[in-house]
Formats: C-alpha cells, sequence, structure tokens
C-alpha cells in the first residue's frame, strides 16, 4: 500500500524536472549536444583499423580478464580495435600521473591551489602527455597483439605499424577533444560520460549472448543474478551519496555597533570520497604485470621465458587475481583520500574563521579528530569498492556463467555518472530559475 501511494507522489514531479529541462534553452541544448558526440564517440567506435582479424581479437580479449577491464575503461573500444581503440585511457593515465606528481612536486602542488588558472595549466600539460602515453600505449598494444597465436594482426610491415599507431593517436586526441566539450555544456563530465557510453553500448551484445545461451534449467541462477544486480545498484547509490556531518560552530564576533558569526553549519565527509579513482588505479597496476610478460613470453633465455610464462600464469588464476585486486583497490582508496582530504589544511581554516568543533579543541586536535572520522567512513568507503571490484569474479565462481557475471565496476561507473549529471542539470535550473526571478 505504503508503494502504491509513492509512486504517484513523485511521478508529476518526475515529468516536472523532465518538462523543466526541456523548456530550460541551455539546458536542452547541452543535453543534445552531450547526445549528439555521444552517437559521434559510437559511430567512430565501430570504424575498424585495416589488418586486423576482429573475430580473433575478441576471442582473445573473452579469455583475458585483465584486458577485460583495459576495455572497459577504453569505452569499450579496445575489443574492437577502431580508429580509437585505446579510447579515453591514455587521458585518464595522463591526469593519474598529475595528480601524484603534485604529492611529490610542491611546485605542482601550488600550481593546483592557483584557482582556476592552475588548473587550466595543469589540463594543458596533460593534453600535452596524452599524446606520447597514447603512442606508447598502441604499441605495446600491437606488441601483445603479434605475441598471440591466434594471428590477430593480418598486416605487420613498419608502414601499416605506423599507420595504426598515427591512426589511434589521433583517434585518442579526438576523444579527448569533445570529452572536453561536453564538460563544458555542464550536463555531466565528458570524459566520464564517454565511458558510460561505452558501458551502455556493451548491454544489447551482453544480453543477446544470454538470450542465445538461455537454458531453462538455470532459471533460479538467472533469478538470482537479477536479484544481485538491483541489491549492487541500491548499495551504489546509498555508498555514492552517503556522507558523515561534522557539526560547526562559528563564533560570534563583535564588530562595532553589530555582530558577526554564531552560526551552526556541518562539515559532510563522502563515505566513497574517492569515486572510481582507486579502481583505475588498481587496474593499471595489475595490467602492468600481465603486459610486461607478454613481451619476454618468446625471449631466448629459458629462464627469462618461465618467469614471464609463471607470472601470466598466476594472474590468470581466478583466487590470486581476486584477492590482489581487492587489496589493491583498498589501499588505493586510502591513498587518493589522503591526496584529496587535508584534515590539517581544513582545521586551519576553520580556526582562522573562527569555526570549531563541538568538543574538539581548535589547531591540531581537530586535525587528529578528522583524520580519525574519515579513517573510520573510508574503511568502509575502501571494502565496499573492493567488493564491487571483484564482484564479476564471485558472481563467475559460484555461479559458473561468464555472460551473467556482473560488471561490479560498470554499474558503479554508471550510477556515479547518472548522479554527477542529475546534480549538475538541477543546479542548472536552480540558476535560471533565480535569473528569471
Amino acid at each position: 500500500m505504503g508503494e502504491l501511494l509513492f509512486a504517484p507522489y513523485h511521478l508529476p514531479i518526475m515529468w516536472e524536472k523532465l518538462h523543466q529541462i526541456w523548456h530550460t534553452k541551455e539546458v536542452r541544448n547541452g543535453l543534445l549536444f552531450v547526445l549528439a558526440m555521444m552517437v559521434l564517440f559510437r559511430f567512430a567506435a565501430h570504424v575498424p583499423l585495416p589488418g586486423i582479424d576482429v573475430e580473433a581479437l575478441r576471442r582473445f580479449f573473452e579469455a583475458n580478464q585483465v584486458l577485460g577491464m583495459l576495455n572497459l575503461f577504453s569505452g569499450g573500444t579496445v575489443r574492437e580495435f577502431a580508429i580509437v581503440a585505446l579510447g579515453v585511457a591514455p587521458y585518464i593515465t595522463a591526469s593519474i600521473i598529475f595528480q601524484l606528481l603534485a604529492m611529490i612536486i610542491p611546485r605542482l602542488e601550488e600550481i593546483q591551489k592557483d584557482g582556476e588558472s592552475g588548473q587550466r595549466r595543469i589540463n594543458q600539460w596533460t593534453r600535452y602527455l596524452t599524446v606520447p602515453l597514447a603512442m606508447l600505449q598502441s604499441l605495446a598494444l600491437i606488441q601483445l597483439l603479434k605475441q598471440s597465436q591466434l594471428r590477430i594482426l593480418t598486416k605487420t610491415d613498419p608502414l601499416h605499424i605506423v599507420t595504426i599507431v598515427v591512426t589511434v593517436t589521433a583517434g585518442t586526441i579526438f576523444l579527448m577533444w569533445i570529452g572536453e566539450l561536453m564538460s563544458e555544456k555542464k550536463v555531466g563530465n565528458g570524459i566520464s560520460l564517454l565511458i558510460f557510453a561505452g558501458i551502455l553500448a556493451s548491454l544489447p551484445t551482453s544480453f543477446g549472448q544470454l538470450v542465445l545461451t538461455y537454458d531453462q534449467s538455470q532459471l533460479i541462477t538467472y533469478a538470482a543474478y537479477a536479484v544481485i544486480a538491483v541489491l549492487t545498484i541500491m548499495g551504489v547509490v546509498f555508498i555514492t551519496e552517503g556522507q558523515r556531518n561534522i557539526p560547526i560552530q562559528y563564533a560570534r564576533q563583535v564588530r562595532g555597533t553589530g555582530s558577526t558569526g554564531g552560526v551552526a553549519t556541518h562539515l559532510p565527509l563522502r563515505v566513497n570520497m574517492a569515486g572510481v579513482i582507486p579502481i583505475i588505479f588498481a587496474i593499471s597496476i595489475m595490467l602492468l604485470p600481465s603486459v610486461v610478460a607478454q613481451f619476454f613470453i618468446h625471449a631466448r633465455s629459458p629462464w627469462l621465458a618461465q618467469a614471464a610464462q609463471t607470472v601470466i600464469s598466476v594472474l590468470q588464476n581466478q583466487i590470486v587475481y581476486g584477492v590482489a585486486y581487492f587489496l589493491l583497490v583498498v589501499v588505493f582508496t586510502f591513498f587518493y583520500t589522503s591526496v584529496v582530504f587535508h584534515p590539517d589544511r581544513i582545521a586551519e581554516n576553520l580556526q582562522k574563521q573562527g569555526g570549531f568543533i563541538l568538543g574538539i579543541r581548535p589547531g591540531k586536535p581537530t586535525a587528529d579528530y578528522l583524520q580519525s572520522i574519515i579513517n573510520r567512513i573510508n574503511l568502509v568507503g575502501a571494502v565496499f569498492l573492493g567488493l564491487i571490484a571483484i564482484l564479476p569474479l564471485i558472481a563467475q565462481g559460484f555461479g559458473g556463467s561468464r555472460q551473467l557475471a556482473i560488471g561490479g565496476t560498470s554499474l558503479l561507473i554508471v550510477v556515479s555518472v547518472v548522479i554527477e549529471s542529475i546534480k549538475q542539470i538541477e543546479s542548472q535550473l536552480t540558476m535560471h530559475k533565480y535569473d528569471v526571478y
């Protein structure tokens, strides 16, 4: 009965929001532009490079769990080896490198703090770094495909290899450009939306494979997977939106005949402050040994070839891979949170503005208190991200079906992108409402 009353109450609100979006010119045009760019991206993702056996390439990716994760963050383009084969992966790698360098190089940290102008400089350097990274990653991918016994590359002459490298690098720059154009429309992060489009584009193929392999005797298994998918989405929304509010009180200050301050507010600390960045970090680390080992699997030295084969065999073990992946995600969650959250600076700013946490002395005690709080809630977020990352392995282990293995990382990205886009659209609608009045 409660559900029946709940639905009609919210449907008019939903239609009212859609009506506002369509009749707000800036938001409507922004959404249409983003949709057009996503269609353009998917068109480019289906323009194959010459000299590639696409079917052999798909079989190669299906047999390799690690490369499947690389395909996810490229937006599903590596598996097709299209003109945008690397997707936005080199740009994401360049962004991560500059985030790490900012922790090591004080000058970069100062530039990051320099507001919008500093961020523009960092973005420009990120674009420059994306070009050589795209070239290196395309060469590494070509070398990896050469080592395969499936004869994926039908042409291996130098001119053809150079053509592939130049085309794939240009495709990455093209996606980086349209991603930034999409971000300027303020209806979501452009790079995230491109990955989002790639994940959604893979759904029809996944459902088609599920229908072709349907077995009535596994009906209970299918139902169990559906329940897990719903619970996963609910958990992702709950953790993504979850936060701990720290009460902040500002002291009343008397100036002349008036007074200011005395306001009570709160400091929100998000449970998942790192987003999907730890998973990206973990994937990068998990990819490195396998990719490097592929180069030496046919080495002339027997011990080197044996070592490379051992590394590949160990990482293909689902239990070893799952445990290592989970631990890396947890570690990088704490690491990245320490990069973006600085209790000392927050405590210093509160003290300068006359703010304090009730029952906690200003200065270092406040910083220690905030650090203890963030450590506790960060543990929940880290374990959640780790479980989401290895959820496909768990589902495959219990169900035994690769087609039904739920992509927890994909769900996390999809839900996070949708929530971020909704918030940006609502912000624009609110600004437009104030402009009207």
